[in-house]
């Protein structure tokens, strides 16, 4: 099965690296139109220039602290201007944030669901209308497998992530009518620069391959995934082969989250 999605307008947040970057890069190798979001100018760049050389289609970069109300309007009025609207936005902007629960101060917590959070609603709402217009659109929510299975510690990631799945399923039941389908993605353990710096961060003496192999062991399929295994999933749900899904939230974990 190809999954054609040629001249689909997709944005997709935290787009210069990682989880964000394969996924732009798989909708720009099937035709779409592709305008990426991050903060940092020099990694968006390489992106940009990464995507210009297998997109059939527009590649757009946009410098974008999305967990800035003034922001992303200011981005989506350019992307809008230059793709002429937004067909498929993917949320992926987020980064892992977990302590004990009584370290965790208010402005931590407002930081983590400005980022994860908020900024989703935002951009979605500003997208909605257009897609609504055009009774055709796709939402993809990237959150992770703490959203179903948190546990100790793992705040406050977890408790935003399950807002955004609680927030996909209101939108996937008010864009059911207008056939704008909104879903998420629960990411486990990811080969991504996101790793690297949990490796950084934690056990930054330890080498990285037995870093890695102690996770693995946790894993039924005894491996971390790929990026480009999460993208293909991702880009699978923005095409007309995924038109009866909606309002699910899919593991992308190696079997290692119970589904719930």
């Amino acid at each position: 099965m190809k999954l054609n999605v040629t001249g689909r307008r997709v944005v997709v947040t935290g787009g210069s690296e990682g989880l964000g970057l394969a996924t732009a890069r798989a909708y720009a190798e099937a035709g779409a139109d592709v305008a990426i979001l991050a903060r940092r100018p020099e990694p968006l760049e390489v992106a940009r220039v990464e995507l210009e050389r297998v997109s059939a289609g527009r590649v757009l970069a946009v410098r974008c602290d999305v967990s800035r109300p003034d922001e992303v309007r200011r981005a989506h009025a350019e992307i809008d201007a230059a793709l002429g609207g937004v067909d498929i936005l993917v949320n992926n902007a987020g980064k892992a944030s977990t302590m004990p629960f009584t370290d965790i101060d208010d402005e931590t917590w407002q930081s983590d669901l400005e980022l994860k959070l908020f900024a989703s609603i935002r951009l979605t709402r500003l997208v909605w209308p257009g897609m609504k217009a055009r009774r055709w659109g796709r939402v993809i929510n990237v959150l992770n497998t703490f959203a179903k299975a948190p546990g100790a510690g793992t705040a406050p990631t977890s408790v935003t992530r399950a807002a955004g799945m609680a927030l996909t399923k209101v939108l996937s039941a008010e864009g059911a009518p207008d056939n704008i389908l909104v879903n998420a993605l629960l990411v486990g353990l990811i080969e991504s620069q996101q790793f690297h710096r949990m490796h950084a961060s934690k056990a930054p003496e330890q080498p990285y391959e037995a870093f890695r192999e102690k996770f693995e062991q946790g894993i039924p399929m005894r491996r971390i995934g790929r990026p480009e295994e999460f993208a293909g999933t991702a880009l699978w749900l923005g095409s007309d082969a995924a038109g009866y899904v909606t309002g699910t939230a899919i593991n992308i974990d190696g079997g290692s989250c119970p589904v719930v």
